[in-house]
Formats: C-alpha cells, sequence, structure tokens
C-alpha cells in the first residue's frame, strides 16, 4: 500500500470518528482490513453528502460534477491529491465493489438539488435506494456474502434506515422546504405540508406517522436476515447496525410527541447496550 493511500486510510478514519455517530460503534466490531475499508467508503459517501449540504457555494451542482470526476478518475486508478480518494479507491479495489453503486449515490444526493417533494412512495424509494441501499450494497461486499438473496436484503436494510432518517429529520427537512414522506401519504391522512412546517403535532400526524414507522418496521424485519449471510466475523456488527437504527426507529416512535422540539438520538448508553447485545448474541438484532 502506498504511503498516500496510508494517510489517506487514518484521515477517513478521523472522519468516522468525528461523524458516524450512530455507525461508528457497530464498525468497530468489524476485523481490522474491513473496517479500515468501511471508514474509507463512509468517508467518501459523508463528502459526497456534504457537497450538498453544507457546502457555502452557490454552485453545488459544478463542485457535485467536479467530485463525480475526480471519483471517475480515482477508480480508474489515477492518483488523485485528495485526502480521501486514495483510500477510498484501494478499498474498492481490494473488495470487487462495484463502481455503480457510487455513481448511485452521487445520482442520489444530486436529487436534493433538484428535488423537494416525491409524490408516492415509488417516488420516494428510488432516492431512498441511491442514497441508503447502495450504501448497504456497499457494505454488504466489504463484510463478505455468497448467497445472491443477500444483495435484496441488503437494499431492504437501506431503505428501512433511510426510512428513520427521514423521520427523525422531518423538522430540519422541512425548514429547507425538503418533504421526503409521500405527498399522497401526508394527503391520506389529512395532514398537511403548511401543518409539518409549523411542527404541528395532532391526531392526523400521529395515525401518519404510525403509518411510516410500521412501514419501515417491515423493511428492518425484511433485513433482519442478512446478519446470516454475511462472513461470521462480520455478524456482529452486522446486527450491530441494525439493532442501533431500528433502536432510534423505536426512540423516534416513543418520542414523536416532541419530534419537532428536539433532535431525538440514541444515548451513548444505549449504543453501547445495543453493540454489546449484538457482541453476545446477533441474533436477533431487532429488540422485540
Amino acid at each position: 500500500m502506498s504511503k498516500p493511500s496510508n494517510r489517506s486510510y487514518r484521515y477517513c478514519g478521523k472522519i468516522v470518528r468525528q461523524k458516524a455517530r450512530n455507525f461508528f460503534y457497530a464498525f468497530l466490531l468489524l476485523p481490522k482490513n474491513r473496517r479500515k475499508a468501511i471508514y474509507a467508503v463512509y468517508a467518501f459517501m459523508r463528502h459526497s453528502d456534504d457537497v450538498v449540504d453544507d457546502s457555502i457555494s452557490n454552485n453545488r451542482l459544478h463542485e457535485l460534477d467536479h467530485w463525480r470526476n475526480l471519483t471517475e478518475r480515482a477508480l480508474k486508478g489515477e492518483e488523485i491529491d485528495d485526502p480521501i480518494l486514495p483510500a477510498f479507491a484501494d478499498a474498492v479495489a481490494q473488495f470487487r465493489i462495484p463502481h455503480q453503486y457510487f455513481f448511485d449515490l452521487l445520482d442520489g444526493v444530486k436529487m436534493d438539488l433538484e428535488k423537494e417533494r416525491y409524490e408516492t412512495f415509488d417516488d420516494l424509494y428510488q432516492y431512498c435506494y441511491r442514497v441508503a441501499s447502495v450504501v448497504g450494497l456497499v457494505c454488504l461486499y466489504i463484510f463478505g456474502f455468497e448467497d445472491p438473496e443477500a444483495l435484496k436484503l441488503a437494499e431492504a436494510a437501506g431503505i428501512a434506515f433511510q426510512l428513520t432518517n427521514i423521520l427523525r429529520d422531518l423538522r430540519e427537512d422541512a425548514e429547507r422546504n425538503r418533504i421526503y414522506l409521500p405527498i399522497e401519504d401526508i394527503k391520506r391522512f389529512r395532514y398537511s405540508e403548511d401543518a409539518l412546517k409549523q411542527g404541528l403535532v395532532n391526531d392526523h400526524f400521529r395515525r401518519l406517522l404510525h403509518f411510516e414507522t410500521e412501514r419501515a418496521r417491515d423493511y428492518y424485519h425484511q433485513a433482519e436476515p442478512l446478519i446470516g449471510m454475511v462472513s461470521p466475523d462480520c455478524r456482529r456488527a452486522m446486527a450491530a447496525l441494525i439493532g442501533i437504527y431500528h433502536g432510534l426507529l423505536e426512540k423516534i416512535y416513543q418520542q414523536h410527541e416532541r419530534l419537532f422540539e428536539k433532535h431525538i438520538r440514541l444515548s451513548l448508553i444505549e449504543k453501547i447496550g445495543i453493540v454489546a447485545r449484538a457482541w453476545r448474541h446477533p441474533f436477533p438484532a431487532i429488540a422485540l
């Protein structure tokens, strides 16, 4: 491994420790070589998202196109002067991860610059696949698998995670004039975009939240058998990932009356408890 790649891996690890609040503790359960690869692809994905959400530039599309070009060149084997891409390209090559997943991800984050509403769940599904399911699929290649059925379950896991993120971030997204809940669902439960922007919690909202939570729960249950399909030395990490995100979903549901008042997250103790349970007993990952 080249020295630039070594420095890059260290940089990616620093990003994960600083920013991967829900993933970091699960990643600790991975063998070192797989953990380093996960850090590299996480750093790539995080930066891709930050180009859209955190950039101060007035031309984010241009920045994203530039990042896409650098990504293409890195994956072709060019040496790129960037703190993330050397480790990223090395990890992708080492675990033979299909390149298309990363371009799907970039197409997904680009949607945030072009689309503020999703009329139907089918419309939203495409977005969730691009920004989250491909993350699950990339992780699957790093974790190792043999059964092709695992690909479908990794896709389901990504949908479950993104639906959880959407519920967690309702307030912040509404402030940015982004509404990810399908408009057809909002109308079905006689809620409204204005009510969402105002943070109104009423019976219509409660029924809407219950419906969306049940949809996410279904995807978690679809994904849970994935734990037994990855390499044995990665099953604890997979169980922790699913357990942490499912735990976050349940906490959101339990505290939905305050969903617009605070950012709901799992405490450090709660995360450590889920990771400890995954270490002792990877099955089941979802606490019933």
